[in-house]
């Protein structure tokens, strides 16, 4: 299977231990797949959308909102047409924008993908089409689903060509109640421009998220966040104190600390912020009783007796 469970770590990110035995349980491939994605006139109708999915159900195997400036960055990258596929694409986009009222720098997209029995598919497609007709979606079709889903394997890639090009980027994370989710959004946005104009940085930072996980209480919204860095002695110190701006910005917007890329060493800081000091003290008495060398966890999260 390729699983190498040595790698594998146990509580607080590894600081307690190794797991060296694990029992796996596997499905069988789904008997359909299929993608779909869905256009909507603001990231707030999604977001709406969205709640309205996981709530009324089935929710698909994978559904995730962009914003608009992820949505532009997805256009960009698309293959350029030529003959009846320029023709087409022109006339779609017309439909959208013209017909339809769709403005190209507020609209959001998202994609989607249906697993499961033939059924299962046809019926969670009618609820979740039904959804989106309700708050003004307009379905974008399987291969702009599909090609949503591959502008996310391929942003880590565009991370390490883009440096290259004098610009460092990488991405965070947050869970957040659905009330706080729009305000989230924007208040991390304005702290990151904020930021990088009192540091009078040069060009304009970019900042955009997309939703990636839904819960009944709340969202996984997953930030990317880039600055041009040319002529800015040590870009990788002002980039982090911006990524931290953002982070306090999140706790202070009633985000999580950390959605699934864990705490370690950068978010450490933050730790007093999202935990009580019984809780954290309980913490540091763990550790030493079941590791008093301080071997696990090469150092990530708050001990006391790390040093």
């Amino acid at each position: 299977m390729g699983l190498d469970a040595r790698r594998w770590i146990f509580g607080s990110e590894g600081n307690l231990g190794i797991v060296t035995r694990a029992v796996v349980k596997l499905f069988p491939l789904p008997e359909a797949q299929r993608y779909d994605a869905v256009l909507f006139k603001s990231f707030e109708d999604g977001v709406a959308f969205l709640f309205d999915v996981q709530r009324e159900g089935p929710v698909p195997a994978s559904i995730r909102l962009m914003d608009n400036m992820q949505f532009q960055l997805g256009q960009t990258l698309k293959p350029r047409s030529t003959g009846l596929a320029a023709l087409k694409s022109k006339v779609e986009k017309l439909y959208v924008t013209k017909l339809r009222g769709f403005d190209p720098d507020r609209m959001s997209a998202c994609t989607i993908v249906y697993e499961g029995t033939q059924a299962e598919v046809e019926a969670q497609v009618a609820a979740v089409s039904a959804i989106a007709a309700r708050h003004g979606g307009l379905r974008a079709g399987a291969s702009n689903g599909e090609r949503g889903y591959q502008l996310t394997f391929g942003i880590a890639y565009i991370r390490d060509f883009v440096m290259n090009h004098w610009i460092i980027g990488e991405s965070f994370e947050t869970s957040v109640p659905w009330s706080q989710a729009i305000a989230l959004t924007e208040n991390v946005k304005r702290r990151v421009r904020e930021e990088h104009a009192k540091r009078k940085l040069p060009g304009i930072p970019f900042i955009t998220c997309r939703v990636t996980q839904l819960y009944p209480t709340g969202v996984c919204i997953y930030f990317y966040f880039a600055i041009y860095y040319k002529g800015v002695e040590h870009p990788s110190e002002v980039y982090a104190e911006l990524e931290r701006a953002a982070r306090d910005e999140i706790l202070s917007s009633g985000g999580s600390l950390s959605h699934h890329h864990g705490i370690g060493k950068l978010r450490e800081p933050f730790l007093a912020r999202i935990a009580s000091p019984g809780a954290l003290a309980w913490s540091d008495a763990v550790k030493r009783a079941v590791d008093p060398l301080n071997v696990f966890g090469i150092g990530n999260q708050r001990t006391e007796h790390q040093g």
